[in-house]
Parts: C-alpha cells; structure tokens; sequence
C-alpha cells in the first residue's frame, strides 16, 4: 500500500513571490514644499515671465509702450536687420565681452598664482585686491571719466606727449578700451578668488612629484596647474562672458555709448529705445538678444561639457 505524502512549496518562495510583486508605494510630496514654493514661483511669474510674453506679445506690433497700436506682424524683425545702429551695438558687444573676458581671466589668474605662493603679506594683499569688486560699476565708471577726460590729459600736456594729450573717450576707434580696462579693473577681483579658491584645492604633494620628475616652474604651470583649475577656467569664462554681454552702467557712466553710438551696448540701445518712444522695435530687438544668449550659453555647455568638474 503505498502512501502519499503531500507536497509543500519549497521555503522561501512566498518571500521569492513577494519579491517578485513588490508592494507598490506612492511618494507623496509634502504640501509644506509647495508653500515654500509658492511665493518664489509668484514673484518669478509676475516679475519676469509675464513681462517677457508681454514684451514678445508687443514685438509684433507699433506699440509706443502706451496707448493705442496695431498689429503689423514681422515688420520690427525685418527692420533690425537694416539698422546699422542695432547692427553695430551688436558688433561692439559682443567684441567687447571677448576681449574682456580675455584680459580679466589672465591678469586674475597671475594673480591668483602670486597670491597662493610663498609670499609676505599675502592676507593684506588680498584684502586690498578685492575692493573694487564691492563698489558700484556707475561710481567706478563717473571715477575713471574724469581721470580719463581731465587727469591723464593734464599729465600728457605736461609731459608733453601728443598722444595722452588728448582724451581717450573722445576717440571713437579707442573709447572702447576705456571701457574694457574698467570693467575688468571691477571684474578681476572676483575672478580671482574663483581662481584662488581652485588652487589651494591642489594639493602639495602633486607638485613635490612634478619636482622628482625635473619638471619646471612652467611645466608645472602648463602639465599640473592648469589642468586641475580647468573647470575653474570654464566657470570664470561662461560667467564673466554672460556678464560682459548685458554690459550698461559702467558704459552708461564712461562714455554714455559714444562718441557718437561707438561704445553703444544692445543693452544700452534697447534701454534708450524705451526713452525714446520704440517700444515695439526695441522689444523685437531685446527677443533677439535673449535669443542669442540662449545660443551662446548652449554653445558653451557644449563644448565645455565633461570639463567642469573641479580638480579633474
């Protein structure tokens, strides 16, 4: 007679079937999150995205910034692009964020260098560096104005030189290198502690290695410094580039965008639109540099990406 024993599922495979459907939990945000949110998303909304649909709104028609207008369609477009004022603001800006952007990463980084050595009084130092960067761009701009166009030549006409004689502002080829040494006499301070914070990063032992291997004092600089600070180099250029383009109140205090329009920003000509009645125009022509910005920032996340990572 034969028996039959009855069949137990084998251990652990109500825990295997468990696994297999695990009980699903739905994560729910706190609603305290949302209240915190709330009053930034409101003051963002009202302050900057329902002016800029406005604004866009508005660039398609005849709009004085009042009353009443029409609708003309792509007609403010098509008129920038004939407008050698606009043109030239452009040329001028951008030029002169390059150019900027240039000199103010070289100088802040020699200096950085100097300041991170083995020098005396390297906390003064620093202290006395750093105070351009907290005062304002239009009290620096109206300072150098009247060094620019009384100082300098009262000192050419005393030492007799023809070419400080005369006032570099006045010069419609050269003004813009008043403005470029201004702005990065302002910007080089911060840029340097961005430099300087990247350097204390690298430690000694790095450069003690370079030594054994005979490497010198410009090797180092070119094989070991500047690699590890590269995405140091990235942040300063995208911000400093970003910063130089909606370039106004030190141009505003220097120059005021001449002689002539020579030294005239977008950010200028678009703020002096709204004074003088083209709203509408101006409009267009601020949907167009925010356009360009776009770009520009996207083309520098694309060549840039994969080098920000600090000390890599």
């Amino acid at each position: 007679m034969s028996t039959t024993t009855p069949t137990r599922p084998p251990s652990g495979s109500a825990a295997a079937g468990e696994a297999t459907h695990p009980v699903s939990r739905q994560h729910r945000t706190d609603p305290l999150y949302y209240l915190f949110l709330f009053p930034s998303l409101t003051l963002f909304t009202a302050a900057v995205t329902v002016p800029a649909l406005l604004g866009f709104a508005y660039s398609f028609t005849n709009s004085i910034g009042f009353g009443d207008w029409e609708f003309i369609g792509l007609r403010n477009y098509v008129a920038m692009f004939q407008d050698e004022g606009i043109l030239g603001s452009y040329g001028f800006t951008l030029g002169f964020s390059l150019v900027t952007v240039l000199v103010v990463n070289v100088i802040a980084f020699a200096l950085a260098l100097g300041l991170t050595s083995r020098i005396r009084f390297t906390t003064a130092l620093r202290t006395i560096y750093v105070i351009p960067m907290v005062i304002s761009g239009i009290v620096i701009a109206f300072v150098f104005q009247y060094l620019f166009a009384n100082t300098v030549p009262g000192m050419g006409q005393a030492l007799g030189s023809d070419v400080l004689s005369s006032s570099i502002l006045a010069d419609p080829d050269w003004a813009w290198l008043s403005i470029v040494f201004v702005t990065a006499w302002q910007s080089i301070p911060g840029t340097m502690l961005i430099y300087i914070a990247g350097l204390v990063t690298i430690p000694g032992d790095v450069y003690e290695a370079g030594e054994i291997d005979g490497a010198t004092g410009w090797q180092s600089l070119l094989h070991i410094t500047l690699p590890l600070v590269s995405g140091f180099v990235v942040i300063n250029t995208i911000l400093g580039f970003k910063n130089y383009l909606n370039a106004y109140d030190i141009i505003v205090g220097l120059t005021d965008g001449g002689p002539g329009v020579a030294t005239r920003s977008v950010a200028m000509s678009i703020f002096r639109g709204f004074e003088g009645g083209d709203y509408a125009y101006q409009m267009a022509n601020a949907m167009i540099f925010f356009l360009i910005s776009i770009l520009i920032a996207l083309l520098q996340l694309r060549v840039t990406r994969g080098r920000t990572s600090f000390g890599s």
